[in-house]
């Protein structure tokens, strides 16, 4: 069975993004709206698939146990309300020090999910709030949708068909 998805970035979409590194438990907030959003999208019968650059890890800011910690967080708070994300796809490195094919706007990461889930990239989207989300999306065949940083809004949903 072909399946469709919605990719979602992670930092300033998912939660907070305070314009730094999100890996701190304690500083990790989710973002009013974007639940009811992945609710409404699983209706629709898409699934929910994380890509994230997490460049943090390669500076030595954080640790993967610490993107992993706030990815459990996310999906904790996203079951709760009946929610699932299908997995959390992340890249540990940063351009100013190791070259890699998964970091955004490559589109490593969401070629995986599209090939491990059966996704049909004519039929998803990849929501970001920076303009390399969109150009990770369309490499890899996907609608890019932009959105302002740490916004939800309710029409959002009107753009997934």
């Amino acid at each position: 069975m072909v399946n469709k998805a919605v990719f979602l970035d992670r930092d300033g979409v998912i939660n907070h993004d305070p314009d730094d590194y999100t890996y701190l438990l304690s500083e990790t907030t989710i973002l009013p709206g974007i639940i009811e959003f992945a609710k409404k999208v699983q209706e629709k019968g898409y699934l929910l698939i994380v890509i994230t650059n997490q460049g943090g890890v390669n500076k030595g800011r954080y640790t993967k146990s610490d993107v992993e910690a706030v990815n459990d967080f996310i999906q904790s708070e996203f079951n709760k309300s009946g929610v699932s994300i299908e997995e959390f796809f992340y890249c540990p490195h940063h351009n100013a020090l190791q070259a890699c094919l998964c970091r955004k706007p490559d589109s490593l990461l969401i070629e995986r999910g599209l090939y491990k889930y059966n996704v049909d990239p004519k039929k998803s989207y990849f929501i970001g709030d920076k303009w390399r989300d969109v150009e990770c999306g369309e490499k890899a065949g996907v609608k890019g949708i932009k959105i302002d940083v740490n916004v939800i809004s309710d029409s959002l949903i009107d753009l997934i068909a």
